[in-house]
């Protein structure tokens, strides 16, 4: 199964999985060793914190890797998709009861935050924007009730 991630967010994950192995790793070994250096193993708080974080840091470095080997990595300007919404497409949008305009970006799981108005494939808005166009409205079941959004712009930034 491929993992859909932007350009972007595949970036981010490289990134992450970079920094994991060359510093975080050492960090982990060095304070695994600083920690036996004190003797006896069985009540040493320091040894057993090194080895969890040990076994956190190898079990996300392990994340990262299948992710990054099942992913598909989409560009969204090379993207054609004839102004239908579809993954990493940009979309402004119109909420029909207060006329507040948002903007959205249809992202992979990993990517998803709200503050960057990134929006995961699985969301309730990314799943009812997938397949439509610019001026047709959408029903969006939210947590406080369903909510009417009318669909302005896709763009492929």
């Amino acid at each position: 199964m491929t993992t859909p991630l932007t350009k972007f967010g595949a970036e981010l994950l490289k990134e992450e999985l970079h920094q994991l192995k060359t510093k975080e790793r050492r960090s982990v070994i060095d304070a695994i060793a600083e920690a036996r250096s004190h003797g006896d193993l069985s009540e040493n708080a320091e040894y057993d914190a090194a080895k969890e974080r040990q076994a956190f840091v190898e079990g996300r470095i392990a994340e990262l890797e299948s992710k990054l080997s099942t992913s598909q990595v989409i560009d969204p300007t090379t993207l054609d998709a004839e102004g239908r919404v579809v993954f990493a497409a940009t979309v402004d949008l119109e909420d029909l009861d207060s006329s507040q305009k948002v903007t959205y970006q249809i992202v992979g799981m990993d990517e998803a935050d709200l503050k960057m108005n990134k929006v995961s494939i699985t969301s309730p808005i990314a799943r009812a924007l997938i397949g439509k166009y610019a001026g047709d409205v959408v029903e969006v079941q939210a947590p406080s009730g369903p909510r009417e959004y009318e669909i302005l712009e896709v763009r492929y930034i």
